[in-house]
């Protein structure tokens, strides 16, 4: 009942039913989120924000939308207006540590993990852990092919949802 509330009040249409917010969080109206993913207290999500099943975003995330202009001679940046705003891709399994920050127009690959207080600002590849400012790779979270295989293959059963959590599919 309180998640129906809050989809309600910061009128999330496009996120799942088992999606979980805990706390207040400034979130726009166009997020989308699949699947039993959850988001922490106090996180900022700017629009054009997608993301899969079962990604987890720690307390004081940022997703942050376009920034000003720049580059036009002649017009102070505060007058400049602002670029078009491109989509953040969070793809499935994928975990945002605390208070890391994520520039906008970014994609991070499944099954990556962000490290807390780093800013992502480019493309992160699948099952990555990155750390840092600007984040950077500091390992992979599977050594082994046959592992990210095994992984790739539970995210894509049908069956995972009902294996682990209960439910039947």
């Amino acid at each position: 009942m309180v998640m129906y509330v809050k989809r309600k009040r910061y009128n999330l249409n496009k996120v799942s039913s088992s999606f979980f917010m805990s706390g207040y969080s400034n979130v726009s109206d166009d997020f989308v989120i699949g699947s039993h993913s959850f988001m922490g207290p106090n996180c900022e999500i700017c629009p054009k924000v997608v993301a899969a099943d079962y990604v987890m975003f720690a307390p004081n995330v940022k997703v942050l939308g376009g920034d000003h202009r720049y580059d036009i001679p002649g017009t102070p940046m505060v007058f400049s207006g602002r670029p078009i705003l491109k989509s953040t891709i969070i793809e499935s399994d994928v975990w945002l540590g605390h208070s890391c920050i994520v520039m906008a127009g970014v994609s991070i690959g499944r099954g990556s993990i962000i490290a807390a207080g780093s800013i992502v600002t480019n493309d992160v590849a699948p099952y990555s852990i990155v750390a840092g400012v600007p984040a950077k790779v500091i390992k992979s979270r599977f050594d082994d092919t046959n592992d990210i295989q095994v992984h790739d293959e539970m995210l894509e059963s049908r069956h995972f949802v009902g294996k682990y959590c209960g439910s039947k599919q």
